[in-house]
């Protein structure tokens, strides 16, 4: 049976869209007969990913229409869901920017992704178009759900769901670095084949596809249930799928069995704080007040490694060149055959097919699902997804201590956001101020003034 909808995919000309999103999306029989509105300001991009669907349309009987745009407004009426993949400027360029920025002051940020300064920026920057997005659906799909995948998590479902009617739904795929590390530790005792080389969870070309191997042998095995913050959850249960078994206490037992330079920093947090952090080191150093010390220099002793982002740079390049060979017809589509939407074909035919799903994890307003942490918040747990909508699982209340360090990240979270919305310089700086990579306020509002100035183009309304 097919469940005809309309989906608006905003930033599809992203090469991991393509590959990924998009071949899940078109690969569903339920969604047969639905249209994919797909949307890229960039057009030779745009270009790609449309020839690339109407390939894989027609060689898989898919039953799509399928529209391309260059403005979003042309694409919003009558969709039900809108997937946002959209990342203003050149990715790698202006992340390498947002770390080097702060170092002129002597601030040295972990990762400057996601939390730090750098995310402050970062999600500066992403906001004002998404926000305009969002004031743009409430016009012409007031009851559609916004599917993000765009960084920092937590700060764009924030944005939306607190400065906009629409409800949004932030999925990402961080769990599964757990689940790498639960195999890792668990491996004599579940059996699991651990790939020569794989050294950690962090994001490397070479460790993706040893990762990968592992996860693909832990999770039949095993559900780990998490809750927290994107990139900053906790395993809650670690059960064993077959018996029923708590396997937390020997995880805990193996963990620590492990060679100590394998996830260092998770290692110490984990001991210290008795439940084990999900992300991995790369992700967790962002929302410490202990990383970013230049005279102990914990990244030297943690072996954070920072984003290589010119090797990204050429590997996005040479994703989207792959791309236009396949919608050239000069590759094989067989590899599109077992890709993974992260959760957006999950969302999409649950909700659009009243079905029953459950999902390990997806970012919604705090309903009461985490009980000590402030309502309203953008917080991560498992999910229940049917017709009805997107439903988060209760998990109760964090240890208090992991309660505290989320409830920080979450100002400074909610800080952002406000100070993007508004314009406002005052809020920007005090989301620095409470930021734990600061630790000196002259310092703090040179690296705004820094930020503000170098970004005008992508940040005006700090500019009127």
């Amino acid at each position: 049976m097919s469940l005809p909808t309309k989906i608006t995919v905003i930033g599809a000309g992203s090469a991991s869209f393509g590959e990924n999103t998009l071949s899940a999306i078109m690969r569903s029989k339920k969604l047969r007969g639905s249209t994919l509105a797909l949307v890229d300001r960039n057009a030779g991009s745009l270009d790609i990913v449309r020839r690339l669907a109407d390939r894989l349309n027609r060689e898989w009987e898919a039953g799509f229409v399928i529209t391309a745009h260059k403005d979003h407004r042309d694409a919003l009426p009558d969709s039900q869901f809108v997937v946002n993949a959209i990342e203003v400027g050149a990715r790698e360029n202006l992340w390498q920017k947002d770390f080097e920025i702060p170092l002129k002051y002597g601030v040295r940020q972990p990762y400057a992704e996601n939390g730090g300064p750098g995310g402050f920026a970062h999600a500066a920057r992403n906001i004002g178009p998404i926000m305009q997005i969002a004031r743009d659906m409430e016009g012409a799909c007031p009851d559609a759900w916004f599917i993000n995948f765009t960084n920092p998590m937590v700060r764009i479902c924030d944005a939306v769901n607190r400065h906009s009617t629409i409800k949004a739904v932030g999925l990402c795929h961080q769990i599964y670095a757990g689940y790498v590390m639960v195999g890792v530790a668990l491996a004599n005792d579940l059996g699991i084949e651990i790939p020569e080389g794989l050294n950690g969870v962090h994001a490397a070309v070479d460790q993706h596809p040893l990762q990968h191997r592992v996860r693909e042998q832990i999770v039949p095995l095993v559900d780990v249930r998490a809750a927290g913050l994107n990139h900053f959850t906790w395993i809650l249960s670690i059960t064993d799928r077959r018996t029923g078994e708590d396997l937390y206490p020997l995880f805990r037992k193996r963990f620590f069995e492990l060679d100590p330079k394998f996830e260092p920093l998770t290692r110490d947090v984990f001991s210290a704080f008795g439940l084990f952090p999900i992300p991995g080191d790369t992700h967790l150093c962002e929302y410490l007040p202990w990383m970013s010390d230049t005279q102990t220099k914990p990244w030297e002793k943690y072996n954070i490694r920072l984003y290589d982002w010119e090797l990204f740079a050429n590997v996005r390049e040479f994703e989207l060149h792959r791309l236009n060979q396949m919608a050239n017809n000069e590759a094989t589509i067989e590899g599109l055959m077992n890709t993974d939407s992260e959760g957006a074909l999950e969302m999409i035919e649950n909700v659009a097919g009243a079905g029953n799903h459950y999902h390990l994890a997806a970012n919604l307003p705090n309903v009461g699902q985490i009980s000590n942490l402030p309502m309203g918040a953008t917080v991560e747990t498992p999910v229940h997804v049917n017709g009805a909508g997107i439903h988060p699982v209760h998990v109760g209340a964090l240890p208090e201590p992991i309660a505290e360090l989320c409830r920080r990240e979450i100002t400074v979270a909610q800080l952002c956001v406000d100070a993007a919305v508004e314009g406002s310089r005052e809020k920007a700086f005090q989301c620095l101020l409470l930021d734990p990579v600061i630790t000196d306020m002259d310092t703090a509002r040179k690296i705004l003034d820094d930020y503000l100035t170098s970004y005008k183009e992508y940040l005006p309304q700090f500019w009127k």
